[in-house]
């Protein structure tokens, strides 16, 4: 008896291959239901290699580097600057040349269930990743742009691998190592975007607890971004201790 269309889906979900006897031989099955699953299966195979292309893109900067010499390669991002609350946090991630993870891209890109999934895949796989925090006193003593210098530069002291180069997303370091700095680096180099999605997905469980410290504000969904919910809790209870005093409108709630 020959398989049903779902058997047929089934089977075609687990090939990545359009030369497998199997999907050739279906070229002949005339059911209406076997060719839809045919085009769904090529459609499929599409989009993978589109991904695994912009996967290998991402990886020009860090091969260029490693045919160079340089053994240890750190992307580098940081999350944080803009909220309203919460610290800023910096990432610095080391990865192997054989890093295979295509769904590694720009975090903001990605849905918060595929960051949670990758963050703990990075920090299995890469070479080794550190994350440094400033908090809310440090940002407002130092500005936040200096704040995330200072964070980032401490992630990569405290690497116990010293990298070779840093790839760093729009914010040059003063430190003695070699980088390469890039405007939307998450966009364009694997190990920043690996550092972004760490990042991320840290600051984003920082802000949570903080939510429960702190109720009123929806910290646990605007990460301390200033939505209408935040500025209404702001309104109505007025600042908590991670509010940036140096930051519009915060000073307009201090009590």
């Amino acid at each position: 008896m020959s398989e049903t269309v779902k058997q047929i889906k089934e089977r075609l979900s687990q090939l990545t291959d359009r030369s497998d006897p199997y999907v050739q031989a279906l070229t002949a099955d005339s059911r209406k239901g076997v060719q839809q699953a045919l085009a769904q299966f090529y459609r499929r195979l599409d989009r993978l290699a589109k991904a695994q292309a912009a996967f290998r893109r991402r990886f020009h900067y860090e091969e260029a580097l490693w045919q160079r010499g340089c053994r240890y390669v750190a992307g580098m991002d940081e999350v944080g600057r803009g909220p309203l609350a919460g610290p800023v946090v910096t990432c610095a991630v080391i990865l192997r040349p054989d890093f295979d993870l295509v769904g590694v891209t720009d975090s903001k890109q990605l849905t918060r269930h595929e960051r949670e999934q990758l963050y703990l895949q990075i920090v299995n796989e890469a070479v080794e990743v550190s994350i440094a925090v400033n908090d809310r006193e440090t940002i407002d003593r130092l500005n936040i742009y200096a704040a995330t210098q200072d964070a980032m530069i401490r992630a990569v002291n405290n690497l116990h691998h010293r990298p070779d180069h840093l790839i760093v997303d729009a914010v040059p370091l003063k430190i003695p190592i070699p980088q390469t700095t890039l405007i939307k680096g998450d966009q364009k180099s694997i190990s920043v975007a690996a550092a972004s999605i760490v990042a991320k997905e840290y600051r984003d469980h920082l802000m949570k607890d903080y939510d429960r410290v702190y109720p009123g504000y929806g910290l646990a969904e605007n990460m301390g971004y200033g939505t209408r919910e935040h500025l209404a809790g702001l309104a109505a209870h007025g600042a908590t201790p991670i509010h940036r005093r140096s930051f519009r409108p915060v000073q307009d709630y201090l009590k």
